[in-house]
């Protein structure tokens, strides 16, 4: 198993998180807690995988669609059927570059200029771009709000129920009665439904995760997709690759002709299907000990929350590395917030403004101990000068 006790440094490398500091904090000497990729190795299975592919030296056009019983679409069957008792139909699949081009392309194909899309708030900033860069209206409705979210799909113009599931960021794990919910309302208005569904293999121990596939009314594969990748439990995003399940066959054909002529996307990172079906067929060892790493590292800031803030209600999340944490009881600005952590704690912690909810933050404790602890410390820290100072 990995030492996920073991610091690597990730400057120099690129990294979105580590190098990419300045671009939006201002600063660079900063320890980040920011976006959601992992300071991790990925698993020892995908490493092996990924050197004997390169050793192979012949980096050709790619099908993700070949390859039989040691194929991608065989990996993807497998792990469904293993770790969340479901079956799927392998025709049934998709590829794509990543999920939110997945999400990109069925914004386009189901609603129009100035549709609404319905989402719950707080909601990932990658779905709100995504949305709006479109020309689409983001239409929130709080999470657990089941009034609100009927009353804007309701709405004449509200083409599409975007769901997060299990939930970024507040790591909240959708029952199967949720979801049956979700998809009747959906059904009364005429919505479609995109699940992006990125985070589920990170679900805690005690949460079950249930697949839209499952969910969706059998014989109705019209207007519902579920979007996800191996990218996000693995820690391989920089390798790029998604993939998706569209009920309808003739929406699937229409899905893969945008990807492989409109958007000229037809071969596939061919080291992407490598490490998924390195981390499908051989990962979930791993992956399982990642989790109950995380789970320690989530009590150990439940532990330094309830010691350095009283009055901070916060329990771990259902699902991710993500600590959803509400400092709205302290009565702290959100802008003095995060100018103590930057100026004076030199960490980088993403302020819930940023999803749409502001007095919350967002700190990835997707990283060794040590740093998660240096993390919750200093906002810990910066948080009670706020509050002592009446702010």
């Amino acid at each position: 198993m990995d030492d996920f006790d073991a610091i690597r440094d990730r400057r120099g490398t690129w990294s979105v998180q580590w190098d990419g500091i300045a671009d939006r904090f201002g600063v660079s000497d900063l320890l980040p807690f920011t976006i959601s990729d992992m300071d991790f190795a990925s698993p020892p299975e995908v490493l092996d995988a990924l050197r004997a592919r390169i050793d192979h030296g012949v980096f050709g056009y790619t099908d993700w669609r070949l390859g039989g019983s040691g194929g991608f679409r065989e990996a993807v069957r497998h792990w469904y059927a293993t770790r969340f008792d479901t079956a799927i139909d392998i025709e049934s699949l998709v590829y794509a570059p990543s999920v939110l081009s997945q999400l990109s392309q069925l914004l386009q194909m189901w609603t129009g200029p100035g549709d609404g899309v319905v989402v719950h708030t707080p909601t990932y900033d990658g779905f709100r771009k995504a949305v709006t860069g479109l020309g689409r209206e983001l239409r929130g409705v709080p999470v657990g709000d089941t009034e609100a979210l009927e009353r804007e799909l309701a709405r004449p113009d509200s083409r599409m129920l975007l769901l997060c599931s299990p939930h970024n960021p507040t790591g909240r794990v959708w029952t199967e009665k949720e979801l049956t919910d979700f998809r009747e309302l959906a059904e009364r208005h005429g919505a479609t439904v995109v699940s992006d569904e990125i985070h589920a293999d990170l679900t805690a121990d005690g949460h079950r995760h249930v697949p839209w596939s499952r969910i969706a009314e059998p014989g109705s594969g019209r207007g519902w997709a579920l979007i996800t990748s191996g990218t996000k439990a693995f820690n391989f995003p920089a390798l790029s690759g998604s993939y998706g399940i569209i009920g309808d066959p003739d929406e699937r054909t229409e899905f893969l002709r945008r990807m492989e002529t409109a958007e000229g996307l037809a071969s596939p990172a061919v080291l992407s299907l490598t490490a998924h079906i390195a981390a499908y067929r051989h990962g979930a060892p791993w992956l399982d000990e990642l989790r109950r790493y995380v789970a320690g590292t989530m009590a150990m800031v439940g532990e330094r929350l309830r010691a350095g803030l009283p009055g901070v209600d916060w329990t771990p999340p259902q699902a991710g590395y993500l600590a959803w944490i509400d400092l709205r009881p302290l009565g702290i600005d959100e802008a003095r917030l995060q100018e103590e952590l930057v100026r004076t704690e030199k960490v980088a912690i993403m302020p819930g403004g940023t999803y749409g909810t502001p007095g919350f933050v967002r700190l990835n404790v997707g990283c060794p101990r040590a740093k998660a602890e240096r993390g919750v410390d200093a906002l810990v820290r910066a948080a009670a000068r706020l509050r002592t100072d009446g702010a």
